[in-house]
């Protein structure tokens, strides 16, 4: 068994959000797998293909209506559903449920004991997706798929979800928010000053699931030290109490200081360091299995080196 899978698919390439000046772009996919390629982890790495997310996993997270809506406006012809953020072409359904699927892969994979550590590298993310809307790009939430299919296949029901993206994942957190058996953590850039606008660090969860949404907010100019620091300070204490059967890592890369698409400060090394961490919270809680979904990073130029960071971390031994 190698130290990391990877699963991903060239057909996620064709999910086409039309070019020009939209972030989310095939390319990001390619600088990684280039990336990693010739990082020092790669001959630790081995890779597998996923498979299109049945329909009863969707319907899980997301209405039924949601699944016609986002049908129908590709077999139409439209070039986005809602908002210009979210392009789409005549493959995106299918390129959608691909990525969906990825996570159900991996699960299987984990759960048979042919793989301890997944990262799942798939186009369109998912974070910012919620039940009946798509979001920022986002059109299935694929961690909050891989949760319920991880609860409901495996009965793996303490599931933690992290989130190391620069933005709030409000799609994961809408999912999960009134539940008691999940935790939701996202350090992100503060609300007041990035989009979506969601994940103050007063939202805590509701009813049944108040004290199971953990939201650290950093100011604009934040930089590594301030996010080792929540990791060890904040975030552990709250995973010690509690004690998750199943990790998922929304994996996000732009928190980048050379990533426009946020005001945080972070370095290519940070992500090792985060690498290092959830592999140790993996090793402390889990008996070692992880699932990573990546989710944003949209500046080529630093993309494929902050995931291959984040790799090597989760391969360090």
């Amino acid at each position: 068994m190698t130290a990391l899978t990877i699963i991903s698919d060239q057909r996620y390439l064709q999910h086409d959000t039309g070019g020009g000046d939209h972030p989310e772009v095939p390319e990001r996919l390619t600088v990684i797998r280039r990336s990693l390629d010739t990082c020092k982890s790669s001959s630790e790495i081995s890779y597998s293909k996923p498979r299109i997310a049945e329909r009863e996993w969707l319907l899980a997270a997301h209405s039924e209506s949601w699944l016609f809506r986002f049908e129908e406006g590709v077999l139409s012809g439209k070039t986005y559903i809602d908002h210009s953020d979210n392009q789409i072409g005549y493959d995106s359904y299918n390129v959608a449920m691909l990525a969906a699927g990825a996570g159900l892969n991996a699960i299987d994979l984990l759960e048979a004991n042919e793989a301890d550590n997944v990262f799942c590298l798939v186009r369109p993310p998912g974070h910012h997706a919620e039940a009946k809307i798509p979001f920022g790009f986002c059109f299935f939430n694929n961690c909050v798929v891989a949760a319920r299919y991880w609860q409901q296949q495996y009965g793996r029901k303490r599931v933690l979800i992290f989130d190391f993206d620069a933005h709030h994942g409000n799609g994961i957190q809408s999912a999960l928010e009134e539940e008691s058996a999940t935790l939701y953590v996202s350090i992100h850039e503060h609300p007041s000053f990035s989009y979506p606008g969601t994940g103050y660090i007063e939202d805590t969860g509701i009813g049944e699931g108040k004290g199971t949404v953990l939201n650290i907010p950093l100011s604009p100019g934040a930089e590594d030290s301030m996010v080792m620091e929540k990791l060890e300070q904040v975030i552990l204490p709250r995973l010690i109490t509690f004690e998750p059967e199943a990790i998922i890592v929304a994996a996000g890369f732009d928190g980048h200081k050379a990533d426009d698409m946020s005001g945080l400060h972070y370095s290519t090394e940070l992500y090792f360091t985060i690498g290092c961490t959830v592999r140790s919270w993996a090793k402390r809680f889990t008996g070692g299995k992880l699932l990573s979904i990546l989710e944003g990073g949209y500046e080529l130029s630093v993309l494929g080196d902050s995931a291959a960071a984040y790799v090597n971390g989760l391969v360090n031994e």
